[in-house]
């Protein structure tokens, strides 16, 4: 966690060298929560002041006595996230027809879209909660940019964005970034192509590419419309995400294909490899 902790305390130093930093933290669930909840105990350790904020909905995100946890109610139970969130990674990783599974993924990221706006506008409406953090005056925002939530709290407050993230669908963080993403080139997700393609694979990399930014754009079209209310502007995904500060990327450059990055982005994949596992059992 070394590492990763030198690229985060820039943005959790107040003015005096020797005072600790004041971070809040918009989380997403599952998987995403376990990888980013290790980096909050090791920051903890060194002092930072840590507050998360997360729906009461909530699935694994728990107390712990290294970050204080301010939940806001939504109007979603927690049951019917838990069944999306299943009925989405079994449909995700099916082995059926492309256009089988692209046909019922829409279905999917249409319902991901209407449950991560209730939750943000939840949220951003709460306005004991957003007084709160106005007036908590943080230093930094870590967040998981998959849900744009806490990146329009950070443009409205005026606080340096820390994403932390493997990916974002439809490579919405490689165009917020203004880095390359040709399709004849670069495999897309659940495509099973390889970086090297023949004249055939490379047209159906392209029309898969397509149909990303097709369904991208039902799923996030609703935060669109959240966020240009909300910060009185027009924003799209694309121009919430470009004002990330540092994209800490929990993937391995040796286990990637080759990939132009940009310079505010930095490799962190591996980062739980170094921890000391119960060995296994007979």
């Amino acid at each position: 966690h070394i590492m990763l902790v030198t690229l985060l305390l820039p943005f959790l130093c107040l003015l005096s060298p020797a005072a600790a930093g004041k971070l809040l933290v918009i989380p997403m669930e599952g998987s995403h929560w376990l990888s980013m909840r290790k980096v909050l105990v090791e920051l903890s350790k060194r002092g930072h002041e840590i507050v998360v904020v997360a729906p009461d909905n909530k699935i694994l995100i728990d107390s712990a006595d290294v970050y204080e946890l301010k939940t806001y109610p939504v109007p979603l139970m927690k049951e019917v996230v838990e069944e999306h969130v299943r009925t989405l990674s079994a449909k995700s990783f099916s082995q059926e027809p492309f256009l089988v599974r692209f046909w019922k993924l829409l279905v999917e990221y249409r319902q991901s879209g209407t449950i991560f706006h209730a939750s943000c506008k939840s949220l951003l409406y709460n306005q004991e909660l957003m007084k709160y953090i106005r007036d908590g005056h943080f230093d930094a925002l870590l967040t998981d940019p998959v849900s744009p939530c806490g990146q329009i709290i950070a443009l409205h407050f005026s606080i340096p964005t820390i994403y932390f993230l493997r990916l974002v669908p439809c490579a919405l963080e490689v165009h917020a970034a203004q880095g390359p993403d040709p399709p004849s080139y670069v495999p897309r997700m659940f495509s099973e192509n390889t970086d090297h393609m023949t004249f055939s694979e490379r047209v159906r990399n392209f029309l898969i590419a397509l149909s990303e930014s097709f369904i991208c754009n039902i799923a996030y079209s609703p935060f669109e419309e959240l966020a240009s209310e909300f910060l009185q502007k027009p924003m799209t995904m694309t121009d919430l995400l470009s004002y990330g500060s540092v994209w800490l990327r929990r993937i391995d450059f040796v286990f990637e294909y080759p990939m132009p990055v940009m310079p505010n982005m930095v490799f962190i994949g591996g980062i739980h490899c170094g921890e000391k596992k119960k060995p296994l059992s007979q």
